[in-house]
């Protein structure tokens, strides 16, 4: 009988204690998940993470206790994005987050047709068929998408202004990149109408940048754009040496890019669409369908001119062009 006392207390006991972690089981298991697919190929993706973290914030998401977020990095090697995009469907997550343009929302949406997917970026979204337009994308796909004719053809036309004797353009291109493809077919459309031609360089592995570099030079260009692909973007520096050794103005994809040297960079504020992306999440995670949600694309555009660059090339840019600046590096 003493035993059986004994037993019922130490049962008793037992269940007191574990009662708190499975009440901490369920209670985990019943917060929506975030599953967060990055390509790992940006270097400032630490930020952008934390862009979109504020976002959910900002809205009023703790962490751990509105959502939790599983994340899953290819660390540069995209052939890795579909079986962790295949992990994120079978936890399962509630929404799928992807980072870094086309190849990461590709692989969500091989390894889903239900599961929503936000893009917190994409190049052109319907050039490159991830949806089917921007006002009814369908399917189980929406977010941002941050490449349009007119954003490319007025890097092209900056670039023209700020450096007038320019002609022949090199595109430095990562083809792996389909966003960037896309890219290139909308300059060398905008370039006529400028008197300007395009001459598109194929890069594929970093091993190919000096003689790529070397043909850029032979073929005659006279300037650079960058497209701002993550690929050619960890290059970045090593391209912005060779332009500046051979006295090549430059215009890049961000604009943390023209604090490194590049002359120009036109674009959109990268850490407010990361932001913005957690309102899609908000909003799918209270009901609201992906395939109801437009796909948008960046109001605001940001121009910061490099002075000091301008200087090593012999370049004085027009007051008007410095008007429009949002920065100006001396």
């Amino acid at each position: 009988m003493r035993c059986k006392t004994l037993g019922g207390i130490l049962l008793l006991a037992f269940s007191l204690l574990v009662a708190p972690f499975a009440t901490d089981a369920q209670l985990l298991a019943n917060i929506p998940k975030v599953g967060w697919l990055d390509g790992g190929e940006r270097t400032d993706k630490a930020y952008l993470h934390a862009a979109f973290l504020q976002g959910l914030r900002e809205l009023g998401y703790v962490e751990g206790q509105h959502f939790v977020l599983a994340h899953r990095d290819a660390e540069g090697q995209l052939d890795r994005l579909p079986a962790l995009a295949v992990e994120l469907v079978r936890l399962p997550v509630d929404v799928i987050v992807t980072t870094g343009g086309v190849p990461a929302t590709r692989a969500a949406m091989q390894a889903s047709t239900t599961i929503p997917i936000v893009m917190s970026e994409s190049g052109d979204a319907v050039g490159t068929g991830l949806v089917a337009s921007l006002a009814r994308p369908g399917g189980n796909v929406t977010g941002l998408s941050v490449i349009s004719p007119d954003l490319v053809g007025k890097r092209l036309e900056l670039l023209k202004e700020a450096a007038p004797m320019v002609a022949r353009i090199a595109v430095l291109y990562y083809p792996s990149f389909p966003a960037t493809s896309v890219g290139l077919r909308l300059a060398q459309a905008a370039a006529p109408a400028l008197g300007l031609t395009i001459l598109p360089i194929e890069v594929r592995t970093a091993d190919e940048f000096d003689d790529q570099l070397a043909t850029m030079r032979r073929l005659g260009a006279d300037a650079v754009l960058t497209p701002g692909d993550p690929f050619t973007s960890a290059h970045l520096r090593r391209i912005l040496h060779f332009a500046g050794t051979h006295q090549l103005p430059t215009m890049c994809g961000a604009r943390e890019y023209a604090a490194s040297g590049c002359l120009i960079a036109y674009s959109t504020n990268h850490a407010a669409l990361y932001r913005h992306a957690a309102s899609y999440v908000d909003k799918i995670l209270k009901g609201t369908k992906a395939a109801d949600l437009p796909v948008e694309q960046p109001r605001k555009f940001e121009l910061v001119i490099n002075l000091k660059t301008a200087k090593e090339l012999g370049l004085t840019i027009p007051p008007s062009l410095l008007f429009q600046a949002d920065q100006v590096i001396q």
